[in-house]
Formats: C-alpha cells, structure tokens, sequence
C-alpha cells in the first residue's frame, strides 16, 4: 500500500507534457522574424556590463589577456547557447527552460526550473532599471539622489535601499506597457537601441585602436615602478604596486587569472535565453530561434572581444578604472569628448537589457500559469495586442515595488542560480532526449501531418523484462537504434553524472589543492569518465530536426559542468535565500500547482484524453519512448 502510493506520488512529480508543435497553432501574435531574435538576444546580453566589466576584470584578474577570458567564457556560454538552439528547434512553444524541463524530466523540475526563472527576471529587472537610474542621474549631476536624499530618505539598513528610486519605478512602468501594447512594438524598440548601442560599440573600437599603443600590452613592472615614483600623475588615486601590476606583460596574473577573469565574463553572456520565451510568437521558430541563439553570441562576443582589446591598448591595465572604465581611458588619451557618446551608448545598453529582461518574465509566468502550475488569473491574453496582460502588468509591478525599496545588492546573485540552473537543465534534457528511442518531436510532428497515424502504444519507462543488464550491453550495444535498454541507460547515466559533478565542484571548490581533495577529485573524475564513455557508446535517435547540438554527448556534458561548478561557487547566504525562496515556492506547488495541472487534469478518470488527429496520445513519458516503425520510416523519406 504506501509502496503503491508513492509510486503514484513519484509519477505525479515526474509526469512530462506533451504539447502540439504545430507552428500554425499559437494563442499569441506571431509577428517576429530573424532580425527581430538576434536583436534581442544582443540587447539582452550585451547590456551595461561591457562598458564596465572589461575594466574590472582586467584590472584585476586578467590585465590585457581579459580577450582570452571572454573567448573561454564565450566557448562556455556557446555550449548552453547550443542546447538552447536545439530545444528551439524540438520544442519551439513558449515557456524556454521551463517548458524544456517539462517535456523531458518532468513537471517538479520544470516547476524548479520556471520558479527561479521567474525570481531571476523579476531581480534583473530591478536592479537593470536602478542602474538606468543611476547612470541618467550621473550624466545630469547627480540631482534625482540629492532630491530623494532629502525628501525621502529610509532608514533601515540592510532591509531597504537609502532612498526610494522613483526613476527606476517610472522606468519599469513605461516598458511595461510598452510590452502590454504588443511584442511586435516593443521588438522594434529594442532593434532601434540595440544598433545605437552597436555603433557606439564600434566607434570605441575604432577610436581605442586608433589612440592605442601596443606597448600596453606588453608592460614591465620595475620599468612601471621605478616611473610611478618620480611621477604623480595618477587616474586612479590608489598607489601602484607590485601585486597590481602582476609578472607584467600580456598575461600579468598568468593562466590562474585567465581562468578567474573567465568565470566573472561567463556572466556578461547570460541574457539570450530570453529568446527561446519568444517560441510562439516568432514566424518560423524552427529555424529562427537556433539562428538567433548563435548569431547573438557570436555578435556579442566580437563586441565583448573589440571593446576590451581596445580598452587595454588604449591605458595601462593596472590604471583602469573599475567603474567607469571607458570614459577614464578616453580622457586619458586625450579624447574626452568621446566620453558623452559611450554615456549614450550605456544608456542605450540598459534600456534593451531592461527591456530583454522584462520580456521573458511574463511569457513564463503566462505558460506556468497555462500549464495550471500557477493561478489561472496569471493565464489571461489580450484579445487584441495577443500578450499575456495579466502576466505583464503584475510582474511589472513586483519588478516596480522591489526597485522602489530595496538595494537589491545582495539579492543579484540569486539570478546566477536561477539562470544557471536552467542551463544546467536544458543541457542534460538534451543529453536524455537524443538517446531515446523515440523523440517528442515525432510525436508533435504527427500533429500536423495529413495521413492517419497509428495510435501510439503505451510502454513503461523502465526496460522490459526480456531487455538485461550486462557489460556488453553497455558498452556494445547490439542495436543501431535505441531502446527503452538504452535509453534507461542514459537516464541514470546522466543523473549520476548530475549528482558527481555537484560532488566534484563542492569538493574542488571548498578543498582545494589539499591532498585528500586531489585525491576524492581523482576518483569522481574517473567515476565520470566511465559514466560518459558508457552514454557514449549507446545508439542515438535519428530523428531529423533544424538544428542539432554536434559532439554528443560532450557538449552537453561541458555545459553542466561549467553551469553546476559556477553555481558552487556562490556564497552560504546565496544559497539561504535560494532555499527560502524554494520553500514558498514548494508550498504554492503541493497546495495548488500538484492538483490544478493540466496534465492532472488529463489522467484523470472520465477526463477528455489528449489526441492526435482523433487517436489517444498518452500524457505521461510513455508517449516518448515508443513511435511506430512505420513514422521513422517516414521521418527517413
């Protein structure tokens, strides 16, 4: 009896969707193309940071060698970049990380999933639109902070900010009915800042090479040292030293300050996940979104690559300043009225990264809420613009509230989480999904067909009891297509990868280079060769898609990692608010989302059953393991 009834439990939490990806059905407003994507995903991911973080880490990490550290990070964030294209080309409905979790490992991790995601965009949002605010305050002399000073200062540090940002809050509100008046408005809005922002880009490029000197670049301390002290010419105010100026030369802090500055650049990329949110509303999201994906990485890289050459050639890296990089390095080669322009262009930055921001937020809050998983008022769609109003307006003015209040300072980390954690998810439902012996996108695709599908054959997750376990199996599988055998296979062989590399990075990063930890790091490196060769070597699905992820299962497995050792390395009071936050989130989930979801609605009794041109289609994993012989014939045609 309870073995029965937590079985019943463990099916409820691990029940997948199974969703129509006929593009022609869609609640939403169908109107963005290509150009409209990569617009957004580059003013999503190329925000402010570029006018600030290349400072910063070359200062302190990287010196001139910060272009290695953005080329590792770029590599990393194209991993995920990769994933992502795939889903949008399997999946390509709203909801991205959620809705990819769902289809795959079930309805509790995409509830994980779309709860931090939710967390993340609401944080971003805020402390985006009080940067805004700072930075419009900066050009204008600081007088929206001496008036709110005076009037309006709150008195209760560490809870709330030192003064209410009523800027911020105008901000938010503006977009926010920007993006209640149509997607279409607000893609044009952000296409219109992200090429300002480009060309701004671009023009520092030019003007940093130009003024640059290549000596910059190749430095050398005692030369340095030994002019600073007959000098007292310095734009920075702090003394120079030897620790500041490193071994000198193009890698100062060498490889281990390559490596930092990477980990800290890693972050520069997060932001192009927002256009996989866009499935329902982009013409052909098929090929759009994997297109999109890649080309605003790679745009975003270039940018990130240039501007931070540029900046280094232009002043001595040990002399840049931390947080107004750009405009100290163009004073310093003597064009100071550069400066007005790159203070445009970061305004212009934060309005599309605001704006990339808030885009997504309601699109997952709509598809959760569709889903059942959240309040059906959360569900609602503006009968004319085609936007999911009510999503839109309260996450607007959540995001409104919490930059209204508070410094958000201590909170910016829980969007890490969040986002990383999403990779993290969408990397290994990859990993699962290419070694199962029938994919959900042949499922779908049956959708849209013409010609009477056979009805599809329930099947159970685990292998049958004609299918064993055995070394051969393993690592010479007789079958060149896959199998629930297989497939099974890969499913532990990915958890138990998940759950070793959580192993592996607390380990690395709380043991260090100390004996017992090289060694414990030995044998779970080992553990997790093992685990990858054995997924390796089963067959995978041949199921023809727009884009695929290449080099499986390395790609995936490279992501995880990356995502889940970032993640680890996130302070103890990260992590407590993360768990606070799960918490009520667990109780919305097991008091409502657990009883109201749609796919709970499906299994049950007397419940009108989920079809395919009038033939029942399972609700539950099974519909994605077995798929007649005769559609694979077809898919191969």
């Amino acid at each position: 009896m309870i073995l029965t009834t937590l079985k019943d439990i463990g099916r409820q939490l691990l029940r997948v969707k199974v969703v129509d990806c006929n593009t022609d059905d869609s609640r939403l407003s169908r109107c963005l193309n290509t150009f409209d994507l990569v617009a957004l995903g580059v003013g999503s991911t190329l925000g402010a940071g570029v006018y600030v973080l290349a400072g910063a880490v070359a200062r302190d990490d990287s010196g001139p060698a910060i272009v290695l550290s953005f080329l590792i990070a770029a590599f990393a964030s194209v991993l995920a970049g990769l994933c992502y294209a795939e889903f949008g080309a399997r999946v390509p409905k709203t909801g991205s990380a959620y809705l990819y979790s769902y289809v795959t490992v079930g309805e509790l991790w995409a509830f994980i999933t779309g709860w931090n995601l939710i967390l993340s965009y609401i944080i971003g949002t805020s402390s985006v639109a009080r940067a805004w605010s700072a930075t419009f305050d900066e050009v204008i002399g600081r007088q929206i902070e001496a008036f709110c000073r005076q009037h309006m200062s709150m008195n209760a540090p560490g809870v709330l900010a030192e003064y209410p940002d009523i800027f911020a809050v105008f901000i938010i509100i503006l977009l926010t009915g920007l993006l209640a008046f149509g997607v279409k408005e607000s893609a044009l809005v952000t296409k219109v800042f992200t090429c300002i922002n480009v060309l701004v880009l671009l023009s520092v490029m030019v003007s940093g090479f130009i003024k640059g000197d290549l000596k910059n670049w190749n430095l050398n301390p005692d030369e340095v040292l030994n002019a600073t002290r007959n000098s007292s010419f310095n734009f920075t105010g702090a003394p120079v030293s030897q620790e500041s100026l490193g071994e000198g030369g193009f890698l100062p802090f060498g490889w281990t300050g390559v490596l930092s500055g990477a980990a800290t650049c890693f972050y520069a990329f997060i932001g192009f996940d927002c256009i996989a949110t866009t499935g329902e509303e982009v013409k052909n999201p098929q090929r759009a979104i994997p297109v999109g994906i890649v080309a605003s990485l790679l745009i975003c890289f270039v940018a990130y690559f240039g501007v931070s050459a540029a900046l280094t050639v232009m002043m001595p890296y040990y002399l840049l300043d931390k947080s107004s990089p750009l405009p100290v390095a163009f004073k310093y080669v003597g064009w100071e009225g550069v400066t007005y322009g790159v203070a445009f262009g970061s305004l212009c930055a934060l309005s599309t990264s605001l704006l990339g921001t808030m885009l997504p937020m309601p699109r997952v809050i709509w598809a959760m809420a569709d889903d059942g998983l959240l309040f059906k008022c959360l569900a609602k769609i503006h009968s004319r613009t085609k936007t999911p109003i009510t999503a839109t307006v309260i996450s607007g003015v959540v995001a409104a509230v919490m930059a209204f209040l508070f410094d958000l300072k201590d909170l910016v980390d829980l969007m890490s989480i969040g986002t990383l954690l999403a990779y993290t998810l969408v990397a290994a439902c990859v990993l699962i999904l290419r070694y199962q012996p029938g994919q959900p996108s042949q499922a779908y695709e049956m959708a849209s067909t013409q010609e009477e599908a056979e009805p599809l054959h329930h099947a159970d997750i685990l292998p049958r009891a004609d299918h064993h376990f055995s070394v051969t199996s393993l690592l010479s599988p007789a079958n060149m297509e896959p199998t629930p055998l297989s497939g099974f296979t890969v499913n532990i062989c990915t958890s138990l990868l998940g759950v070793l590399m959580c192993c592996f990075s607390v380990v690395a990063v709380q043991g260090g280079l100390r004996p017992w930890s090289l060694a414990v790091l030995g044998v779970l490196m080992a553990i997790c060769m093992v685990a990858t060769f054995v997924v390796w070597r089963q067959p995978q699905c041949k199921a023809k898609l727009a884009f695929k992820v290449p080099l499986l299962p390395f790609v995936p497995l490279a992501s995880m990692f990356i995502n889940i050792y970032l993640m680890m390395q996130l302070d103890r009071g990260t992590w407590m608010r993360f768990a606070i936050w799960m918490a009520l989130g667990f109780l919305i989930y097991f008091g409502y989302g657990i009883r109201n979801s749609a796919e709970a609605a499906m299994s049950r009794p007397n419940s009108p059953a989920c079809t395919i041109r009038g033939e029942p289609m399972a609700t539950d994993k099974q519909a994605f393991i077995h798929i007649p012989k005769s559609i694979r014939e077809d898919d191969d045609i």
